[in-house]
C-alpha cells in the first residue's frame, strides 16, 4: 500500500495551519521571490495597479527604466503623471488587455500599423492607442503621429534592454475596431473620438485569445532579448463598469478568474516566467475586504503596504533593505484611464 502523497507537503500547502490558524499578518510563502538586483533593468506595464510595484521598486533603488522622462516644464510630479510621465516604463498609458499588449509590441518593431491611431475631440487631436496621456491634445493629427513615432521608438528600446518585464493583467473586455481588429485602452467615445456602432465592436477575450496573446508577447520578447524574464501579476481592482450584459460583480470575477488562470499556466510554463499573488493577497476572503477604500474598488494604502510586504520577502527583502512601512506613507496617485467610466453615471 503506498503512503499518502499529502504526507512530504510542507505546511504551507494545508490550509489549517497556512490560513485558519494564522493572523493575516502572519501569513508567508505566498510566492518564492524571484532573483532580482539592483542593477538589473526593470520595466512596467499594464493596469493601474501596476503603478504600486513599480513605484516601490524605484523608491527601494530598483534599476527602473524611465525611458520617456518627464520634461522639466513640470512644476511637479503629480502634473507631470497627469501627462503620463512618470506612471510606467514609457508613456503608453494603462494596457489593460494582453491585446493592447501584443500589438503595441507589434506596432513598435513595425510588424503592424494600426488601421486607426487618432481621434478628434472639440478640434483637438489624441491618440487613440493611449488618449489619456494628453488631457489636452495636439493641434494636429500630424502632431500625434510624429508623437507616436518617438514613442514607439522608446518602447522598442525598452524590449531590447529591459531584464525584467513586470506585466500587470487588468481587464478581459475591451473595444476594438472592426476593421482590423485594433484594441483600445477606453471605448470610442469616453475619453476622446466618436463611438459609431458600426465602426467599433466590444470584445470580450476569451482565455484561449489572451494566452494566445501573452504567450505570442513572450516569443517575441525572447526572440529580440533572449536574457529577459518576466513576472506576471493581475489587477485586484474589480472593473468600473462592464459592457456586457452582465452585473458588475460577476462580470469581474469573470475577468480575473480567466487572466488568474492564464498568468499562472505561463508560470507553469516557462522557467523564466513568475506570478505574483496580489489579486490573492487583496482580494480573496481570508482578508475580509479589509485592503479596500469604502468605494469597494480601489486599495487603500494599508492594502498596498501588506502586498508590497509579501513581493519584498526573501531575497528581494536583503537586496532591497525591506522596511515596514506605515499606513500614512502615501505614493503618488494612481493614472487609471477606466476611471472615466464613471462619466456615464452623470
Amino acid at each position: 500500500m503506498s503512503n499518502n502523497p499529502y504526507k512530504s507537503k510542507p505546511a504551507k500547502a494545508f490550509w489549517r495551519p497556512a490560513v485558519a490558524e494564522r493572523h493575516f499578518a502572519d501569513m508567508e510563502e505566498l510566492w518564492q521571490p524571484l532573483q532580482l538586483k539592483k542593477e538589473h533593468k526593470v520595466a512596467t506595464a499594464g493596469s493601474c495597479f501596476a503603478q504600486h510595484i513599480g513605484n516601490n521598486l524605484a523608491r527601494r533603488g530598483a534599476n527602473f527604466i524611465d525611458m520617456e522622462p518627464a520634461p522639466p516644464l513640470f512644476d511637479t510630479e503629480s502634473e507631470a503623471r497627469r501627462w503620463g510621465f512618470g506612471v510606467f516604463s514609457c508613456r503608453y498609458g494603462n494596457i489593460y488587455t494582453t491585446r493592447q499588449l501584443i500589438q503595441l509590441f507589434d506596432e513598435a518593431f513595425g510588424e503592424r500599423i494600426p488601421a486607426e491611431r487618432v481621434w478628434e475631440k472639440q478640434g483637438r487631436y489624441f491618440d487613440a492607442l493611449r488618449p489619456g496621456i494628453e488631457p489636452v491634445g495636439q493641434d494636429t493629427a500630424e502632431a500625434v503621429l510624429m508623437l507616436r513615432e518617438r514613442h514607439l521608438a522608446k518602447v522598442r528600446e525598452m524590449f531590447a534592454t529591459l531584464d525584467l518585464f513586470v506585466f500587470t493583467l487588468g481587464l478581459t473586455e475591451g473595444w476594438e475596431l472592426v476593421e482590423d481588429g485594433t484594441m483600445f485602452p477606453m471605448a470610442p467615445g469616453t475619453i476622446a473620438g466618436t463611438f459609431e456602432v458600426e465602426k467599433y465592436c466590444f470584445h470580450n477575450l476569451r482565455h484561449a485569445e489572451i494566452a494566445k496573446d501573452l504567450r505570442g508577447v513572450w516569443e517575441r520578447l525572447k526572440a529580440i532579448n533572449p536574457d529577459a524574464r518576466m513576472l506576471l501579476t493581475v489587477s485586484p481592482v474589480p472593473l468600473t463598469a462592464t459592457a456586457t450584459d452582465n452585473h458588475v460583480l460577476p462580470a469581474t470575477f469573470y475577468s480575473k478568474s480567466v487572466l488568474r488562470g492564464v498568468a499562472g499556466e505561463m508560470a507553469d510554463d516557462y522557467e523564466d516566467v513568475t506570478y505574483f499573488p496580489s489579486y490573492e493577497i487583496i482580494s480573496t476572503h481570508p482578508y475580509g475586504g479589509m485592503f479596500f477604500n469604502p468605494d469597494k474598488r480601489t486599495v487603500n494604502q494599508f492594502g498596498v503596504n501588506h502586498v508590497m510586504s509579501h513581493f519584498f520577502s526573501g531575497p528581494l527583502a536583503e537586496e532591497f533593505q525591506l522596511r515596514i512601512t506605515s499606513v500614512k506613507e502615501s505614493e503618488p496617485d494612481l493614472v487609471c484611464d477606466e476611471e472615466e467610466l464613471e462619466q456615464a453615471l452623470d
